[in-house]
């Protein structure tokens, strides 16, 4: 051991040397063939360990600080710790703290500010004695203040007594001393890796590297920029992504060491010990750039002067104090950058330890990473449980299970983090550092069928234990990882463990205020799709538990409780699914559908109740209706509610007409009504005669039951004229001759013409038979892009809805802000303008004011894509689609809209593509002599199966009005096939109203197939044969 500095009082251990300031290292011969493993220096006196466990102490021992009554001059055995194998240990001004291999701390010394955590304020104890208030927990580093004392526990939580008249106890008080260990509470659930004491400020780190300070700030020592002292802890922000992996206290100033041998100083500067060449204070931390090109390993702090050590050379560099020879340097002045202390010729040595005027150092003794003493999962671990014989777990075994795993909420996650890639230092709101996938591998290694045991007790600890103690509002982003690694347990996966901690964890989760809310999002929305899939699928399989437990029957006393689980789970799948809708959809939203609801609830009475709290709000009632998070719906559920809502706005129509009807009976003022919205039309002008029916209609009229009768033809509306009405009106009203809407050749789909010559009535028109389609659940033709249906539920459109209307452009748009080089506009030369083409009139727009002397550039480019889509969507059409829009919501405003995602409603209104055509002969039914083997039926079926796709699709115009397929699939066409009479002369005839087919009983295959085209070709017309 080395040491060098003030010798007055024997605080060297050299023994009776004469001199009382050694300006360099000395060797100390007291230990010579002796392994010392720590030192601590307080102001006057020092504190050796060795090895194998026993203490020395030396110097002053005015206050009892020695433990022993010895001789002060050399190193002393403090023989009350006989009994004990002490592996750390500190000194403060005047007192000192040890620590044993069971995690017990012995504390001796001055103790008038209860710095010694006896529960009590004597001036001094002279022997050792345990803080027994701490004995049921295990402690894995003591760090001393000048008078206050911190503690680290093997579970992450952080200690402190002692006096707090600068609030360096970081309690929320300041003044009263504090004579017993104290939970800082506000730091709880932080993965902590160390702590650090100065005079009267405190220091903590993490796992990750974020640092927090408290106490006395009248130099800037905690680096938050100002002088004001704190009495929490509160985080320096400016080292969060500097990957810090060690803290050191002097009296007013503070070093930071980082992953890359970076020093950070901060605080008193007076005497230089900051090493910036100056004798400045710094309120914010600062690089001491003259240690660059060394790769410092471990620094340490004195009263008024910074020693700072490097592996590579062996050297130790110092700076600040050096009036008692502390620097080491054969020197008494003053450093105001780092110089290197002499050395004679030894092995590289450790880091050193400083005391207020003296400074020690070890030979040879390799330096403790501060994380290695926490409680952290590890393969050793895991396979020393799963060795144990089934059965009860000894505690030996049981007792590290609980300690490292669950009992104290931060450190489950400790193995978790990237230890081997220094990316967990970078741990930030966007990146959590957390390996996602070892958590899964380690958790299910863990959790087996083949050991109950081990299940049972982290079981019993989440439930009890950890999950009750989760903060709404936790201290640091490193506390929110435990929210990302737990639910991969597989325990939350157990029906068993719904109950009593998948649900509890829930709502511990969503009950987070805003900010780490929004953190833990950012974390979520970079999951791969499978990771964040299974927390989904985990939380819709706790929703189906509940609502078959409530199918089963639930007890009234317990229908509360009920409520309760379910509303949190289902708040969860939504904070989950605005996760992943923000993100681009991590996963598709149909992955969100519980598909069991239709079998597990009312989804009629359900959308009721729903409708009844929009009118008629009750406060929170206890009932949960579903409706509140349609994003679980499926197109089966939102079918169903479609027709709810439907039935019952007609319904009320056609009561509100009968009632009229009624009083025209006795009141001939008043004009009897039909509750039915009757449209006759001639084919010829279809538009015409139905604008006119339109234009006289209330909206009242638009809720009723549609019936639709053509002029000259006999059939009757059961449904397949309706059908035929859609397909007509809407091929008509999209014809080029209306100039109405353009169409696009590379993706085949229109929109609104912003230079149409027609009446804005036309597009009023068309929003109500969109709408109309809806209400009376018929598919359309209308070949928009899904833009169409985003604003019709107020959303913005973006550039992907570009790309899919125009797809040259979207490209050329993605390319523009992709592109990387400089000379983006010399190689796009783009301002703020669009060029159209409105017949033959080549027009040149500003999408911003004075857009053609803005140029796109780099900077720019971003606002000029969004400009553009703006323009496309939204301005240049903005009268049309307002006429749209209102036209569509005459018929489909209300709630029921809010359940759709834009992709659900296109597939109401017009259906799908999604051709089954196997599905399709399967879900075909006979009636008559057929059946499914009948010949003429296997014949029928061979010629479709080998028609074209295009003549499959005029087939089902023929057969059911509409080419395209409803929402829920080809099965919900349910078509029918019956025998008809006459020879094979005849024609196929069809029944669209019923999507019925009279089939003749063909024996030829040709015959079968010849009649059937000709059928299909002439399709249009009704009647009742």
């Amino acid at each position: 051991m080395l040491c060098w500095g003030n010798a007055s009082y024997g605080q060297l251990g050299l023994g009776g040397i004469d001199e009382e300031i050694v300006v360099e290292p000395r060797i100390c011969e007291f230990f010579h063939g002796k392994r010392v493993s720590d030192v601590g220096c307080g102001r006057r006196h020092t504190a050796i360990l060795l090895e194998d466990g026993t203490v020395y102490t030396c110097g002053c021992n005015d206050l009892g600080q020695l433990g022993h009554e010895k001789t002060r001059k050399k190193p002393e055995q403090v023989v009350a710790l006989d009994a004990q194998i002490i592996v750390a240990l500190s000194c403060g001004e005047s007192h000192t703290l040890a620590l044993n291999d069971n995690g017990q701390i012995f504390s001796w010394g001055l103790g008038s500010d209860g710095q010694l955590g006896l529960n009590n304020f004597d001036e001094c104890v002279r022997v050792p004695r345990n803080i027994k208030i701490l004995s049921d927990v295990q402690v894995t580093q003591v760090a001393c203040g000048y008078w206050h004392s911190l503690a680290l526990s093997k579970g992450g939580h952080i200690f402190s007594w002692g006096q707090s008249r600068y609030g360096q106890l970081g309690l929320g008080m300041q003044g009263h001393s504090v004579p017993t260990p104290q939970i800082i509470q506000s730091l709880q659930g932080i993965p902590f890796a160390q702590i650090s004491a100065g005079g009267a400020h405190s220091f903590s780190l993490t796992l990750s590297g974020a640092v927090f300070g408290w106490g006395r700030n009248n130099f800037g020592q905690l680096g938050l920029n100002d002088t004001n002292d704190r009495c929490y802890p509160v985080q320096l922000k400016s080292l969060r992504s500097q990957r810090v992996m060690y803290i050191s206290c002097g009296e007013d100033h503070t070093v930071a060491l980082t992953k890359e041998g970076g020093v950070f100083t901060f605080g008193a500067g007076g005497y230089g010990q900051l090493g910036h060449g100056s004798t400045n204070h710094e309120i914010n931390p600062r690089k001491v750039f003259e240690l660059m090109g060394n790769v410092v390993s471990q620094v340490a702090c004195g009263r008024q002067h910074t020693l700072a050590f490097t592996p590579t050379s062996g050297k130790i560099h110092s700076f600040g104090l050096g009036g008692n020879g502390q620097l080491g340097t054969r020197s008494t002045s003053n450093r105001k950058s780092p110089y290197p202390v002499k050395d004679p010729v030894l092995p590289p040595i450790s880091p050193p330890s400083t005391g207020k005027t003296q400074t020690a150092s070890i030979e040879d003794v390799s330096v403790q990473e501060p994380h290695r003493k926490l409680c952290t999962l590890n393969e050793e671990i895991i396979q020393k449980w799963l060795n144990h014989s089934p059965g009860r777990l000894p505690l030996d075994i049981s007792k590290p299970l609980l300690y490292s795993t669950y009992n104290t909420y931060c450190t489950c996650v400790l193995f978790f983090l990237l230890f081997s890639h220094p990316d967990h230092y970078c741990t930030s709101s966007k990146y959590s550092g957390v390996d996602m996938n070892m958590a899964r591998v380690l958790f299910h290694r863990l959790v087996r069928p083949g050991h109950p045991e081990i299940s049972q007790q982290i079981a019993a600890s989440l439930e009890k234990n950890l999950i009750p103690r989760l903060s709404n509002s936790p201290p640091d982003i490193e506390a929110l990882r435990l929210y990302l690694t737990l639910p991969v347990c597989p325990l939350f996966s157990d029906q068993n463990n719904y109950v009593t901690i998948a649900i509890p964890f829930a709502k511990s989760l969503i009950s987070l205020k805003e900010a780490p809310l929004k953190v833990l999002g950012n974390w979520w929305s970079r999951f791969e799709p499978p990771v964040f899939q299974r927390l989904v699928e985990l939380y819709k399989e706790v929703v189906v538990y509940l609502l078959k437990m409530n199918k089963v029957g639930i007890p009234s006393v317990e229908q509360r409780i009920f409520t309760c689980f379910l509303d949190t789970s289902l708040r969860l799948l939504e904070l989950l699914h605005k996760v992943s809708d923000k993100a681009g959809h991590i996963i598709e939203y149909d992955k969100f559908y519980i598909h069991e609801l239709d079998d597990l609830i009312d989804i009629r009475r359900d959308y009721v109740t729903w409708i009844q709290r929009q009118m008629y709000p009750m406060g929170h009632d206890g009932v949960v209706t579903l409706c509140r998070y349609p994003f679980v719906f499926d197109a089966q559920a939102k079918t169903t509610l479609l027709q709810t809502d439907a039935f019952i706005q007609m319904q009320i129509a056609v009561d509100q007409a009968q009632m009229q009807n009624i009083s025209s009976m006795f009141q001939p003022a008043v004009e009897s009504v039909n509750p039915c919205l009757i449209l006759i039309v001639r084919r010829e002008n279809i538009v015409g005669d139905t604008m006119e029916v339109l234009r006289k209609s209330n909206n009242v009229d638009y809720k009723k039951p549609l019936k639709v009768i053509f002029v000259g033809e006999d059939a009757v509306d059961a449904g397949g004229v309706r059908k035929e009405f859609f397909l007509l009106i809407m091929k008509e009203l999209l014809d080029p001759k209306y100039g109405m809407f353009r169409y696009y050749e590379e993706s085949r789909l229109i929109w609104f013409s912003n230079k149409t010559f027609e009446e804005h009535d036309l597009f009023n028109l068309i929003g109500v038979i969109c709408g109309l389609a809806i209400y009376n659940l018929t598919i359309v033709e209308l070949n928009f892009p899904l833009a169409l249906y985003k604003k019709l539920l107020k959303r913005q459109p973006t550039l992907d809805d570009l790309k899919e209307l125009m797809p040259d452009v979207g490209r050329s748009l993605q390319q523009l802000l992709d592109y990387t080089e400089d000379d983006l506009e010399e190689t796009f030369c783009l301002n703020f303008t669009v060029t159209e083409d409105n017949y033959g009139v080549t027009e040149v727009l500003e999408l911003v004011p004075n857009g053609e002397e803005i140029n796109v550039n780099k900077s720019n480019r971003q606002d000029f894509v969004n400009a553009y889509v703006d323009h496309v969507f939204n301005n240049s059409v903005a009268p049309l689609f307002k006429c749209f829009y209102a036209g569509f919501h005459k018929v489909c405003g209300g709630k029921v809209l809010e359940l759709f995602q834009p992709n659900e409603l296109q597939a109401m209104v017009i259906g799908n593509t999604n051709y089954d055509w196997t599905e399709l002969e399967k879900s075909t039914e006979y009636k008559g002599e057929y059946w499914a083997d009948h010949p003429t039926i296997k014949l029928f079926w061979e010629v479709f199966h080998s028609l074209p796709l295009e003549k499959k699709k005029r087939f089902l115009l023929f057969v059911t009005g509409s080419d395209r397929i409803p929402i829920l699939g080809m099965k919900s066409l349910k078509l029918l096939i019956q025998p008809t009479g006459g020879g094979e002369h005849y024609l196929p005839v069809a029944h669209t109203c019923f999507n019925l087919l009279d089939l003749p009983k063909y024996t030829r295959l040709e015959t079968l197939q010849e009649k059937l085209l000709q059928a299909i070709e002439h399709n249009q017309g009704f009647n009742l044969a």
